[in-house]
């Protein structure tokens, strides 16, 4: 049964209640010169289909983007101190933060540009390493080195963590604090000329705002359609699939990106792997159906060839969740419309929403609260650039 808010009017409305919306959330209940009400609308308080739940749940500093990598590190950073910054009577989710790197693997075709992107992440402070083939071969022993020319490794801020305890941590901290959340529907958003003035729940009460958010995942579109705005965001279906490996492998095993686009880590005692499907065509946001031609296809052909160990695993457990895919650069599109100024977008964030929702949250925070930016100037990821139809540059793309 949907929930009714406590109040007629807010001074901000999130529309999402999962990983984003909750950091925006959560930045705003920490900040002490905020001092309005907010209204967070989550559709399913369970959040069992939201990209956070369904996501492979990892961070990396590997961009090719100095703000990309920016970002991230604070991600990091956010993740590192957790539990003082969301302890809650001294209680606090355990992400269990398993800083085993990533490790891109370059042939002759992408080993410029990760030498290229190498050089920028070094200049601003991340802790990568350049490897050639015989250092690969000695630091990942059960690696097939054939074929590549170098690889990128994160030594230390980047791996893989519980996303369901980063999003509830955030969640209760911020609640604990005063910020109001129910599992509700925002259906219709209320646009007055240039100023959005509130919304619609699917519970038929009307909710006023001074501002809006929309954190709403892959809904995202929609719920910029209904104040008469569009972005370029699209739900796009990847399938994760878990196996069982009948020789494990021995020694660090980072979250490795092959030069197909195939990627694995490892998921408790088995290994978690996806792919970057071709063609990727529209998804429907509803549609969970795992593709398991994928793995027999596509994923477990390059896996055996990388890792030979791999050539005995056994598919344990898979699921289907979704992108919203920005199609202009697969960048995430943050901050006010133009026009519009007191609607928000934090959508688009096509896979990258989960490690980059602390620095997002606290940069949609500190424009709600000061009216710009302060810790990390945001403004390059904003609206104007779809109007204007020049793509964030970004290289590090999976």
């Amino acid at each position: 049964m949907a929930q009714q808010a406590s109040k007629q009017h807010y001074d901000v409305v999130i529309v999402g209640g999962a990983v984003v919306g909750s950091a925006t959330a959560y930045f705003l209940a920490t900040n002490p010169d905020f001092k309005g009400s907010v209204l967070v609308v989550e559709r399913d308080w369970t959040y069992a289909k939201s990209a956070t739940a369904l996501s492979s749940a990892s961070i990396r500093h590997q961009f090719s983007n100095p703000l990309n990598i920016r970002i991230s590190q604070f991600g990091t950073e956010f993740i590192r101190n957790f539990h003082e910054r969301v302890a809650v009577d001294g209680d606090a989710p355990e992400l269990g933060f398993k800083e085993n790197g990533y490790l891109y693997l370059g042939d002759a075709q992408g080993a410029p540009m990760f030498e290229r992107n190498y050089a920028t992440q070094r200049e601003n402070g991340a802790d990568v390493a350049l490897l050639d083939q015989a250092q690969l071969k000695a630091r990942f022993p059960w690696l097939n080195t054939e074929g590549l020319v170098n690889g990128v490794y994160g030594q230390s801020g980047e791996g893989w963590f519980d996303s369901y305890g980063l999003l509830q941590g955030m969640r209760k901290k911020a609640r604990s604090l005063g910020i109001e959340y129910i599992e509700n529907e925002v259906v219709d958003v209320i646009r007055e000329g240039a100023s959005i003035t509130g919304v619609r729940l699917k519970s038929g009460e009307s909710i006023g705002c001074g501002l809006l958010v929309n954190a709403a995942g892959t809904r995202g579109p929609a719920i910029a359609r209904l104040a008469g705005l569009d972005i370029p965001v699209e739900p796009r279906k990847r399938c994760l699939f878990v196996f069982d490996c009948r020789t494990p492998l021995q020694g660090t095993v980072p979250l490795t990106i092959d030069t197909t686009g195939i990627f694995f880590r490892p998921e408790g005692q088995y290994y978690l792997t996806g792919c970057y499907p071709e063609p990727d065509p529209l998804a429907d946001v509803d549609d969970f159906d795992v593709i398991h031609s994928e793995f027999d296809e596509i994923i477990w052909p390059a896996l055996a060839e990388r890792v030979p160990a791999f050539e005995a695993i056994k598919v344990v457990n898979a699921w289907a969740g979704h992108y919203d895919f920005c199609v202009l650069d697969h960048n995430a599109i943050v901050g006010p419309h133009p026009e519009v100024t007191n609607f928000l977008f934090a959508n688009g964030f096509s896979g990258h929403g989960l490690q980059q929702s602390p620095a997002i949250g606290r940069g949609l925070s500190e424009l709600i609260v000061y009216g710009g930016y302060r810790s990390l100037d945001l403004a390059p990821l904003g609206y104007e650039r779809v109007v204007e139809n020049k793509p964030f540059l970004e290289e590090g793309v999976i």
